[in-house]
């Protein structure tokens, strides 16, 4: 009996000094103590120093107030054109009530990623696979707004969700690599055959407009011509008549008529010169020996009238 009280006594001592020491809890910032008196709640410790009641406090749980980023593990999600994709992401979420956090929810870290998943199940079963890649912040606030609704009891708040993956399968992904390159050549092809059909309009374009340029030019210079030639008769015309009138006035006087009488027999001479050439026989019906009469004739004056 005396080894068993020799036994028990030193370690209920420790025992008692442990609790005493237990009793003053020292809270780090941006976390928080929940403390149960008797197996009920009492009160949060926030940061600081803190003394309870030993045996009869209780430090039950322990938050951290942090945003805390929380790994969802990848999971199988079937779209609305039947293909499965491999999806995975991070939840952000933060403690806002801790005696919520403990009381409301066993463990609040479970159950929002297992609703994160559920959440991202349904949705990603109301969109085409295409759409999912585009839609990546749809699909992100949708999980948030959903586990935000369910997560108020738990007194937590979820802050974001980012999906990190999505992964189909090895053939649509080859099948879409495969699409994806026609559209590219489709594209390139419509391209190609626009800028052929764009140069060809511009081509036309300037061909037309040169022809137009030419037509207006050649019609221009024609119009110039014309009205060159017009003023040259114009003023071989006024010339001639100046000449005409200025020899009828010379034959109003007897000098004049000798002048013209003159004026013929040169060129009367000068034309016989033209005819008299090298083996050549001219038969004049005129006698060159009276030359006088010659021009007489060839001017149409008589002696008689003169």
């Amino acid at each position: 009996m005396n080894y068993i009280s020799l036994f028990f006594w030193p370690i209920f001592l420790i025992y008692i000094a442990y609790k005493i020491v237990r009793s003053v809890r020292i809270v780090h910032s941006q976390e928080v103590m929940i403390v149960e008196r008797l197996g009920k709640y009492h009160e949060t410790l926030h940061a600081g120093i803190h003394i309870l009641i030993p045996f009869i406090d209780r430090v039950t749980y322990i938050h951290t107030l942090k945003e805390q980023a929380i790994e969802v593990q990848p999971q199988i999600c079937i779209t609305k054109d039947n293909v499965q994709v491999r999806v995975d992401g991070i939840l952000y979420l933060k403690v806002l009530n801790p005696q919520f956090a403990s009381y409301g929810i066993d463990d609040y870290v479970f159950a929002s990623v297992q609703l994160a998943q559920t959440t991202m199940r349904a949705v990603l079963g109301t969109m085409d696979l295409d759409k999912t890649f585009e839609a990546r912040e749809i699909l992100n606030q949708r999980i948030v707004d959903v586990i935000e609704q369910a997560a108020e009891p738990w007194g937590i708040r979820v802050l974001r969700y980012e999906i990190q993956n999505i992964a189909p399968p090895k053939t649509v992904i080859d099948s879409m690599e495969k699409l994806k390159k026609a559209e590219l050549d489709k594209k390139s092809s419509i391209s190609l055959s626009e800028g052929d059909r764009d140069a060809r309009i511009n081509r036309s374009q300037g061909l037309k407009e040169e022809a137009i340029n030419k037509s207006l030019g050649e019609r221009q210079k024609r119009i110039n011509e014309a009205e060159g030639r017009a003023k040259e008769i114009e003023s071989i015309a006024n010339a001639t008549a100046m000449g005409i009138s200025a020899i009828a006035d010379s034959l109003a006087t007897s000098e004049g008529l000798e002048a013209m009488k003159l004026q013929i027999a040169q060129n009367f001479i000068q034309q016989f010169v033209n005819l008299a050439k090298a083996n050549t026989e001219v038969l004049l019906p005129i006698d060159l020996t009276n030359f006088h009469s010659i021009a007489d004739s060839l001017s149409g004056v008589s002696k008689k009238k003169e």
